[in-house]
């Protein structure tokens, strides 16, 4: 059973986990909007403004995506300082524990901090802006991982000793490498100049297309979307199958209805005239297939190390029987 101890970290790490998602949402819908240089290379005022004028939506966008940052930062380090304070309660502290995810997902966020400032300073080229989404898909995951680890996902502590088939967790992580890459191409995609454009037709690029180099750009994020597309239904008809862990079946189920969403809204974007609604759903539901995949992932691995600690905490050492006919010691 999870402790009543971890409650509260649990909530806060949860908190920090809504946070993360919302805001890389957030950022999406700043540079759909073409509000990522509303404050032009100011930073962190905007134009000498903590609080700018109503009257320019385009800077009251970015500094709120600002504020958004600064309220993240400031749940990710009280996750990281109650983690200390329960550092002693099982499964907080050591190798797989809270207190480390706590601790790189503070560093995570210090460094793209740093990185948001230096994406303003080169005016948001696209390899700036795909460094920062690098950085807070990472951010993601290892949120994801704590939330998990302090207990997020109750269900899991269900699952059993080997609870996840060899191929699961091989397919799992496909996925979430699949997942990435995509996203990321995404974000390449939509800052490349041309290249979110470069395709007239849906599911191919059809006729009245750009050409070029921005047209082989978006026909690489689509090749990569289509096969993640593919892989992580896949998953989920093969796992429900194997009659995995529900935790782990609902993850994989949760990932494939995601990424049928995440094509959806992509033919919609292209064929409705790139409309911003379509633009803003499809960006999130990258978000969030990286997140599910990420997650089903990771259930996959912990479940098969032993299940309990899977949203418990870390196993503290393994169960080894000391004397016949003694208790074994274990998390």
């Amino acid at each position: 059973m999870t402790d009543p101890r971890l409650t509260t970290l649990r909530r806060v790490g949860a908190l920090a986990w809504v946070l993360a998602l919302g805001h890389v949402i957030f950022g999406g819908f700043v540079r759909i909007s073409g509000s990522g240089m509303g404050c032009g290379d100011h930073w962190p005022k905007c134009y000498g403004y903590w609080f700018p004028p109503f009257s320019r939506p385009d800077l009251v966008i970015e500094v709120l995506h600002r504020y958004f940052a600064a309220t993240l930062s400031t749940a990710v380090a009280a996750f990281l300082v109650l983690a200390f304070l329960k550092r002693e309660l099982p499964g907080v502290a050591g190798r797989g524990g809270v207190l480390r995810a706590a601790g790189l997902a503070t560093a995570i966020v210090v460094f793209a901090a740093t990185l948001g400032a230096v994406t303003v300073t080169y005016r948001n080229d696209w390899w700036a802006t795909l460094a920062h989404k690098a950085v807070a898909m990472s951010l993601l995951a290892t949120l994801t991982a704590g939330w998990m680890r302090a207990g997020g996902f109750a269900s899991l502590r269900a699952a059993g000793a080997d609870a996840a088939s060899p191929r699961t967790i091989r397919g799992a992580t496909v996925a979430a490498g699949l997942a990435l890459v995509t996203v990321l191409m995404g974000g390449m995609t939509a800052k490349w100049v041309g290249a979110a454009v470069a395709c007239a037709g849906f599911p191919f690029c059809g006729e009245g297309s750009l050409g070029g180099g921005a047209q082989h750009i978006q026909l690489t994020h689509r090749v990569l979307a289509y096969l993640t597309a593919l892989h992580v239904v896949l998953q989920a008809v093969l796992i429900a199958k194997r009659r995995e862990t529900p935790v782990i079946t609902r993850l994989a189920q949760a990932a494939a209805g995601v990424v049928v969403l995440q094509i959806a809204f992509g033919a919609w974007m292209v064929l409705g005239g790139f409309p911003p609604v379509a633009r803003s759903l499809h960006q999130a539901t990258g978000v969030l297939l990286w997140v599910a995949t990420f997650a089903l992932a990771y259930a996959a691995r912990r479940a098969a190390d032993g299940g309990e600690p899977v949203g418990v905490g870390a196993r503290v050492t393994p169960r080894t029987p000391v004397l016949a006919g003694a208790a074994e010691l274990g998390a």
